[in-house]
């Protein structure tokens, strides 16, 4: 099984193809996700990036953590897991406010 990274501090031009290939310098890499806005479709600067061996990734981490991408210093490391609860946000829902 792969190994997630988590990769942060990303020029927000940054496209999957690219981070694709900068990461093939540190072995295969299965899978990448760029994180974009849900509401704007714009990347939020972060994303994951899944090597296909532990050895990659730690790899991964050694030649890119703290190096410049397009003038921006990023930050790769491992993934931590999802929590359970997801979503931190109100649901808004329904307020109702009685005036006495």
């Amino acid at each position: 099984m792969g190994k997630k990274l988590y990769v942060g501090g990303l020029p927000y031009g940054i496209t999957e193809e690219t981070l694709t290939q900068t990461f093939q310098g540190a072995g295969a890499v299965d899978n990448v996700s760029i994180i974009t806005d849900r509401e704007t479709g714009r990347p939020k600067g972060f994303g994951f990036v899944e090597m296909t061996t532990e050895e990659e990734a730690q790899k991964a981490i050694q030649m890119l953590n703290n190096t410049q991408m397009d003038g921006r210093t990023i930050v790769v490391n491992e993934a931590r897991p999802r929590t359970e609860g997801g979503d931190r946000r109100s649901s808004g829902g329904n307020r109702s406010y009685s005036r006495r």
